[in-house]
């Protein structure tokens, strides 16, 4: 994910997430390989980015160019129905909330997308500078991603999702040919696992859900992809 930053002085760069449960798993698997969550900051490129981070003396850098792309092309439309959506993203600009805090419907969610104003990528405005894994936390809560893990000997992996994404999209994070054959998921919360010595006895405690195709991960599922390709 690339977070661009306007209005603080940041290191610019890939940073790792200190994600506890990471840190947790990995003291308590000894794998021969962890893969935390990076983030990478870029300096006022709104455009080249995943999520904005800004400080509120500088939302306006942010805000003006859309305003100046919607307002030309409200001027050119000749769609009532877009001069209408318009009308309502350029109220929501002169008051300085961003576009990604509007609530809208699908078809108006759809034109957006087209638009591609800066503002509706996940932005985070900021009083003060907090620690950089205070940033990354609140960009990930404000891009409603959250983590699912895969955790053993053999490694532990944090894996950055949609909310509420269902398990076979899990399993192509992971690999597209788990996806493709994908049969059940053992799911076990981060929780549960933690007060077990691993997944075997989770599954003889009865912790572990065995789970079909619709299943919508939560955060912290920690994850096992049964598959046949």
């Amino acid at each position: 994910m690339k977070i661009c930053f306007a209005g603080f002085d940041l290191p610019e760069g890939k940073v790792k997430f200190q994600d506890e449960k990471v840190i947790t798993l990995e003291h308590k698997f000894a794998p021969q390989k962890t893969t935390p969550f990076y983030a990478e900051f870029i300096k006022e490129d709104f455009q080249n980015c995943d999520a904005i981070f800004i400080a509120q003396d500088h939302i306006l850098d942010l805000l003006i160019l859309d305003m100046e792309k919607l307002e030309t092309r409200r001027d050119r439309t000749s769609d009532p129905e877009e001069r209408k959506l318009l009308d309502k993203c350029l109220d929501y600009l002169e008051k300085e909330t961003p576009l990604c805090r509007v609530e809208f419907n699908e078809e108006e969610t759809a034109l957006l997308r087209g638009l591609a104003p800066l503002s509706l990528k996940p932005t985070v405005v900021a009083d003060r500078q907090p620690e950089v894994n205070e940033i990354i936390a609140a960009v990930l809560e404000a891009a409603h991603i959250v983590f699912f893990y895969t955790a053993g000997k053999k490694e532990v992996h944090a894996w950055p999702v949609a909310d509420g994404a269902d398990i076979v999209t899990c399993a192509g994070k992971i690999h597209s040919d788990l996806a493709r054959g994908f049969i059940k998921a053992d799911i076990v919360s981060y929780h549960d696992l933690m007060g077990v010595h691993n997944l075997n006895e989770a599954r003889s405690k009865g912790l572990v859900k065995l789970v079909d195709r619709d299943y919508a991960i939560r955060p912290g599922d920690v994850v096992e992809i049964r598959f046949n390709i």
